[in-house]
């Protein structure tokens, strides 16, 4: 059984930093591309980065680039996205998802990113 188990959220003042994990079970990483995805309330669900395959390559949206790092331990079949510079913009729920970067078939709970002063 897939599961995806983010950790990590929280309330972060602007210009903070966070870090966010996804644990994955009941597959292996390397072979699948997972990425992170986020929704603000109002909002429709965007992408924020995803990772193709742990030798492939690793998008991230316009509004994220040099701020967030997505990266892969793969002998913890885990993802992480540290977000630095943290504007209140990106507040918003974090979710990971596998097993492709357009149309995810597998979705963690999510975890709430707040960022306030």
């Amino acid at each position: 059984q897939v599961q995806l188990v983010e950790s990590g959220g929280g309330l972060v003042q602007p210009g903070g930093s966070l870090r966010l994990s996804c644990a994955a079970s009941g597959f292996t990483l390397d072979y699948y591309a997972i990425g992170w995805f986020r929704q603000a309330p109002g909002k429709q669900r965007e992408g924020v980065s995803c990772s193709t395959s742990s030798t492939g390559s690793t998008i991230y949206a316009d509004s994220v680039k040099g701020r967030f790092t997505m990266s892969r331990d793969n002998a913890k079949n885990t993802v992480y996205l540290q977000m630095n510079s943290l504007k209140p913009e990106d507040t918003a729920i974090y979710y990971c998802a596998a097993d492709n970067c357009e149309a995810p078939d597998y979705w963690g709970q999510g975890t709430q990113v707040t960022v306030s002063s």
